[in-house]
């Protein structure tokens, strides 16, 4: 048994010195304070690495197929109405979402930009008490009533009984409304008047659109849009107007869900108009982003990048549709950010490097700082040192 204890004891690989051979000098002192406090600090930053979750970014190709795109938005136009203000989709697909008003809403602003409180429909008192019927006639008491489209009727029992139901069944034929006044139920409903009444006041509009997952474009545009020789075109002839202010203040604008670390570049971002009129534009990459935690609960959103351009248009000449848009393609790579702890086992080789590395070391600075004064001092006794 002893001399298997003496084999185990000739492989101590650190031999133990008497204390009687010490010698403890000031430059040791400092320099093992020093190591010290050296090693008390980078074992506080490997453990806070530890602790964290780090995430790890990757490069991949979009294979997905027949998804949507949610874009969330809110967006202020602090000079234009809400009356006026018209939100449409469309893609390359030639799928179109022309005046949504569904997961839109649409607040009043006034010139200072406080909200202003919703008005009920029908803006100002009738100016005609009876109704004009779809025949021709007034309205009786014991009558149904039955608002005439003006032409624009997709079948014989067609009835617009709002000024709205006429605007849109103009829209479907692809026919501007010039002269609303000329229109019973908008001259009724005072729709010009309504429209004057809100002269100088601004709009902020909020919601999402759901659209599908290709190249598109969504904007904000005066007037009723629609189809017209397979060209889009906007009713501005309804507003009597040479000229809309654009400026436009974008408060938010996402595709997708919320994600840590996620930078939206035109949150925030303000536009003031200097010409009388014209088209704003962005133009979008829009790369496809997954996320997923430290518990695997995966984020599927998107990041983009932009540039802006602005086309003016004269005064009274309409070039160009009156609007801001925003162009959308997106990128055939996709993003994927992973969060993951490091390992216990790899935290602690990391904490036996330092250990390790700071004693390697500052023993060595120490031996060094040693020698060196000794051979200094040893000099200097027998006059040679100069």
């Amino acid at each position: 048994m002893d001399g298997i204890m003496n084999k185990i004891r000739n492989l101590d690989a650190y031999p133990k010195i008497n204390e009687d051979f010490y010698s403890r000098t000031l430059s040791g002192g400092v320099i093992t304070v020093v190591s010290s406090v050296v090693m008390f600090l980078l074992f506080f930053s490997e453990l806070r690495l530890y602790l964290h979750a780090a995430t790890e970014t990757k490069l991949v190709v979009d294979t997905s197929r027949g998804e949507t795109l949610r874009i969330n938005f809110d967006v202020t136009f602090p000079a234009l109405a809400c009356s006026i203000v018209s939100v449409d989709a469309m893609d390359i697909s030639g799928e179109q979402h022309l005046d949504v008003k569904h997961d839109i809403i649409k607040k009043r602003l006034d010139a200072h930009g406080n909200v202003i409180e919703a008005r009920p429909d029908g803006i100002g008192a009738p100016k005609i008490e009876k109704p004009l019927q779809r025949h021709g006639g007034r309205l009786e008491h014991n009558e149904t009533y039955c608002g005439s489209c003006y032409g624009a009727e997709a079948a014989d029992d067609d009835c617009c009984n709002s000024c709205e139901d006429v605007r849109e069944a103009y829209r479907k034929k692809g026919w501007a409304l010039s002269n609303p006044d000329l229109i019973d139920q908008c001259k009724r409903e005072g729709f010009l008047q309504k429209i004057k009444d809100e002269e100088g006041e601004g709009c902020n509009i909020y919601g999402f659109l759901e659209v599908n997952k290709v190249a598109g474009n969504f904007h904000f545009a005066p007037g009723k849009s629609f189809q017209q020789s397979n060209v889009h075109v906007h009713d501005l002839l309804a507003f009597q107007k040479e000229s809309f202010n654009l400026s436009h203040r974008i408060n938010r604008l996402a595709f997708g869900d919320y994600f840590p670390g996620v930078v939206n570049p035109l949150d925030s971002v303000h536009w003031t108009q200097e010409q009388p009129s014209g088209m704003y534009q962005y133009f979008l990459k829009v790369v496809p982003t997954v996320y997923t935690d430290v518990s695997g609960h995966t984020i599927q959103s998107n990041q983009f990048s932009v540039t802006e351009h602005f086309k003016g248009a004269e005064v009274g000449r309409l070039q160009s549709l009156p609007g801001v848009f925003f162009f959308y393609d997106l990128s055939p790579i996709k993003v994927t950010f992973t969060e993951q702890h490091v390992s216990f086992l790899h935290f602690l080789t990391n904490v036996c490097a330092i250990v390790g590395g700071v004693f390697t070391v500052s023993g060595i600075l120490d031996s060094f700082i040693y020698h060196g004064q000794k051979a200094i001092k040893k000099k200097m006794e027998i006059g040679k040192f100069s």
